[in-house]
């Protein structure tokens, strides 16, 4: 009987920490979850130049820790603007009638998604980058201003 009551209470004890566990998760917000692109081996030592040199801030927002963490992809904000380096070159640029940007010197591909956000690419580098703006940022071209420098810096033109 007195076994009973020791694993008794020791079960209820353990079920109050698990859920309070469960609760802070949930309060803290489990980290995004955000494929990691796989690139070529030339692609990979410029995306890990440039995880190495991303900006703090994005925006004015804050890193956003992204799983699985990857030197291919950050994020900041939230919800996060995310990018994601070495990604496959998009069919979009093709066509000669899609929307692009110039922002201080790298050119992007503009691409809306249905649920309001944007995808932009970049064009004409030695390895992709894809910045994905929410749709809270969808009008700002200020992540692509405060990433500019860094794509500039570690990814060489294409040309």
């Amino acid at each position: 009987m007195i076994a009973f009551r020791r694993f008794a209470l020791i079960s209820v004890a353990a079920v109050a920490c698990l859920s309070a566990a469960a609760v802070f998760v949930s309060a803290a917000g489990p980290a995004d979850e955000t494929p990691v692109p796989a690139p070529d081996a030339r692609a990979a030592v410029y995306c890990r130049a440039l995880h190495r040199d991303l900006p703090h801030s994005v925006n004015g927002l804050g890193v956003h820790d992204l799983r699985p963490a990857s030197d291919f992809t950050a994020g900041w904000g939230n919800p996060a603007i995310v990018l994601r380096c070495g990604v496959p070159r998009p069919a979009a640029m093709n066509d000669s009638s899609a929307d692009s940007v110039e922002v201080d010197g790298v050119g992007w591909l503009i691409q809306a998604q249905g649920d309001g956000s944007f995808k932009l690419t970049t064009t004409l580098r030695k390895a992709y980058v894809e910045v994905t703006l929410p749709k809270k940022y969808a009008g700002d071209v200020g992540p692509l201003t405060d990433l500019a420098g860094a794509v500039k810096k570690t990814i060489p033109n294409e040309l």
